[in-house]
């Protein structure tokens, strides 16, 4: 699911403390992969006898799930057992939880109330001008507030091709994946601004 856009995978991978979360947005070669499955190996000889691997909808058009799938199996034989789950549309939808069906409300409430200013606004003599950047809006989510923004300004920020934002916020947090799944990887702290302050 979520075809190039990495958001569930990520956040799947976040709450779950995964091994790996293979993304488009995070390009992978078969060393990474080969990297994952040794860590996995090396997992499997402590007291955590268990591992998860998460693989976007369309992360990679080579590496695909039945090729991961095999590669684990092959490469964790004696050590540890693979098995693959493709969810797909089983993620979607269901029944709209009390969160939905308000956050729902509270939306097309919103844009209700700013299309009803927006004719107001716009009408003279009559007709009604449409002709200013955000009379075509598209109503989001952005630092935690519900805010309107034209169309014409997200044009830019788009990457058409992929169906995905160019600026993702959740990339940032791909390194704590790796800290989760307790990789022996290196931080540079040299640059915290915490580290500054305690210093």
């Amino acid at each position: 699911m979520g075809g190039y856009c990495g958001y569930l995978a990520t956040m799947a991978g976040l709450a779950t403390g995964a091994d790996a979360a293979y993304i488009f947005e995070e390009p992978f070669t078969i060393r990474d992969l080969q990297a994952n499955v040794e860590h996995l190996v090396q997992k499997m000889k402590t007291t955590v006898k268990r591992g998860l691997v998460l693989r976007n909808e369309k992360c990679n058009e080579n590496y695909t799930t039945d090729f991961i799938f095999n590669l684990y199996s092959e490469e964790g034989k004696g050590i540890f057992d693979s098995r693959k789950n493709v969810l797909g549309h089983m993620q979607q939808g269901g029944s709209p939880t009390p969160f939905d069906r308000n956050f729902a409300t509270k939306m097309g409430t919103k844009a209700m109330n700013w299309m009803s200013g927006k004719i107001k606004e716009s009408y003279r003599d009559g007709r009604i001008f449409a002709n200013t950047p955000d009379s075509g809006c598209v109503l989001g989510m952005r630092k935690r507030a519900l805010v309107f923004q034209p169309v014409t300004e997200l044009k830019d920020q788009t990457d058409f091709d992929h169906h995905i934002p160019k600026e993702q916020w959740r990339l940032k947090l791909r390194p704590i994946l790796k800290i989760l799944a307790k990789y022996e990887i290196d931080l540079d702290t040299t640059e915290h601004p915490w580290r500054r302050i305690f210093q």
